[in-house]
């Protein structure tokens, strides 16, 4: 069961973050627009309010929670509700599927990334964006988790779990880029550095073979 009730009962929370973390915000967003290869057709998994897909002009998104996609469709997003697990989305149609911050909400990562698979055209990617639980920010995330309005029901994940999931899905060509050093929200540094293991937002880019 999609885990929807924190964004429906807290969006304009969600939205308030970025305002209150606009230059954490961009890092992440660059560190995704490093990565994002050419594309026609693009959607994101896990979509929210389109925070991200907006800018980096992806046009299609898919979203469990309707006050969510509410923000999103004002962004001009077109968005249909759906699960990661379930995408109503036809087989080999896209050739981009963005995730981001999303993994750690799906019920069955393994699913998802066939899923996401599934709706790539062969020569496709797949560009995730997430928190390493490994790091100094996804350890406090991990220990506030309990009373975290958002993150008590999330599973975090390192960046070698995700990089396991896409590869049992058969994704190839990995490449990873992080940003956010530090040990929390209010002592992170930007910048841009290649690999994992040290930024707590890890931009992850996989291919589907041709």
């Amino acid at each position: 069961m999609a885990k929807i009730e924190p964004f429906e009962k807290h969006r304009d929370r969600y939205e308030e973050w970025f305002e209150a973390h606009g230059p954490l915000y961009e890092e992440e967003l660059e560190a995704l627009k490093t990565l994002l290869p050419p594309f026609e057709r693009g959607v994101e998994i896990g979509v929210g309010t389109g925070r991200f897909a907006e800018p980096l002009g992806i046009a299609e998104g898919v979203e469990p929670s309707p006050k969510m996609a509410e923000v999103a469709k004002e962004r001009g997003i077109a968005v249909t509700e759906g699960v990661a697990e379930a995408l109503p989305l036809s087989d080999a149609s896209y050739d981009l599927a963005l995730m981001v911050t999303t993994i750690c909400f799906v019920d069955d990562p393994p699913k998802a990334m066939r899923e996401i698979y599934r709706i790539l055209k062969p020569g496709g990617h797949v560009l995730l964006g997430f928190v390493d639980k490994e790091t100094p920010l996804g350890r406090l995330y991990r220990k506030n988790r309990p009373k975290s309005r958002f993150y008590q029901q999330a599973t975090f994940f390192s960046t070698e779990e995700v990089l396991a999931l896409l590869k049992e899905a058969g994704f190839v060509e990995c490449k990873a880029v992080q940003t956010l050093f530090g040990p929390d929200l209010e002592h992170m540094r930007g910048g841009l550095k290649e690999g994992f293991g040290e930024g707590a937002f890890v931009a992850l880019r996989c291919r589907r073979p041709i």
